[in-house]
């Protein structure tokens, strides 16, 4: 049910994104250590950049997590209640240029 209120009561999916960073994390790993054992030093620090953001990245979802649910509410809590009004209906802006019609052909 969409209520309006969306972005004010949005949830992010902490759980999703640790385990896609735990992903990230695991390629940039195996990048840094194949890059360096191929002999290119550039490629493999380039993963080795991307393994710092990564792990930069769980950190700071793995602290949300822990914050608790104010910022990740588990299965036993209930989702947030809708407003009690719809926001109000707003006119569509109108334009400031006069209303010009398209100009006439002549059809002989």
């Amino acid at each position: 049910m969409r209520t309006g209120s969306e972005p004010t009561t949005a949830r992010s999916a902490l759980r999703a994104r640790f385990w896609l960073s735990v992903w990230g994390l695991a390629w940039a790993v195996f990048g840094t250590a194949m890059f360096a054992l191929v002999g290119q030093p550039g490629w493999a620090t380039a993963c080795g950049v991307l393994w710092l953001v990564a792990a930069i990245d769980m950190a700071m979802i793995l602290r949300h997590i822990r914050q608790g649910p104010h910022y990740q509410p588990g299965r036993d809590v209930p989702p947030y209640t809708p407003p009690d009004s719809p926001p109000p209906y707003r006119r569509p802006p109108q334009s400031r240029l006069p209303y010009r019609r398209p100009p006439q052909r002549w059809h002989p």
